[in-house]
């Protein structure tokens, strides 16, 4: 999974990424889902001895633009985690007691507890893209954010965080293909929203607002990695494959309780 790991340093332009790639799956979509498959359940033993230890702790952000799958990446390969110890954070409009405060407070209370997986379905983010795309904040506001968005995740991983960040890459014809079918499918239908349009209008500018925060974000404790998401099959096997491998890299022990305390009549 090293092609889709951004080194520390790299200009990214995702052009230079085709989001149709299937290349590490030879056999094509059966197989791929076949070998998902077994990597979800290996998933659900790691989680398990992750929150058996309860020393480390796992953030996993997704990003993505519209359509690009990661309600679907959360429910396909996060399905097999056990409810305890795994949570979903999505980060909506700010409150005005959010916005009172630093970008980061709000994020900063949903990170994960020891034991625990915290999944952000959208994240920090958002405060160097939507605000950058829609001119929320002065330039000189949003460019001060990556270095602080790097401090905060520094600090997290100095702090037993194992972070993960996937941006889930897709191209604006699939997109399209798949705005047209929740308009047509009466059970997407509901996710369609008007605004959906007016955002994939400003495509190119989210382009440009994604390629620096993955130039400028990605580091050795905390990496992005672009995943080929137009075949859903595969944004999941990428995804659940490079979780397994980076908790696999913890080499991580169940307890071994006090048995000299333990009576049994």
């Amino acid at each position: 999974m090293k092609k889709y790991r951004i080194a520390p340093g790299t200009t990214v332009r995702l052009r230079d990424f085709d989001p149709d790639d299937t290349s590490l799956v030879r056999g094509g979509k059966e197989d791929g889902r076949e070998a998902s498959a077994k990597i979800v359940e290996r998933l659900g033993e790691l989680q398990e001895l992750l929150y058996a230890e309860h020393k480390r702790k796992v953030l996993i952000v997704l990003q993505g633009m519209d359509t690009s799958g990661k309600d679907g990446t959360i429910r396909h390969v996060m399905g097999g985690f056990d409810a305890v110890g795994v949570r979903v954070a999505s980060f909506k409009k700010p409150t005005q007691i959010e916005l009172d405060h630093d970008f980061l407070w709000r994020v900063h209370a949903q990170t994960p507890a020891s034991g625990e997986i915290t999944v952000f379905n959208r994240s920090h983010y958002e405060d160097v893209l939507v605000v950058r795309v829609h001119d929320l904040v002065p330039e000189k506001v949003w460019r001060k954010r990556y270095e602080q968005i790097n401090v905060f995740e520094r600090m997290l991983t100095e702090n037993g965080t194992l972070i993960l960040k996937f941006f889930l890459h897709i191209s604006k014809g699939e997109q399209k293909k798949r705005l047209e079918d929740r308009i047509q499918d009466p059970t997407k239908r509901w996710k369609f929203q008007g605004g959906d349009l007016d955002e994939r209008k400003l495509w190119n500018q989210y382009v440009k607002a994604y390629e620096d925060a993955l130039s400028k974000t990605s580091t050795v404790a905390a990496p992005w990695y672009v995943v080929p998401a137009n075949a859903k099959w595969y944004r999941n096997y990428v995804v659940a494959s490079v979780i397994a491998d980076a908790l696999e890299g913890l080499k991580m022990k169940y307890p071994e309780p006090d048995l000299s305390k333990i009576v049994v009549k």
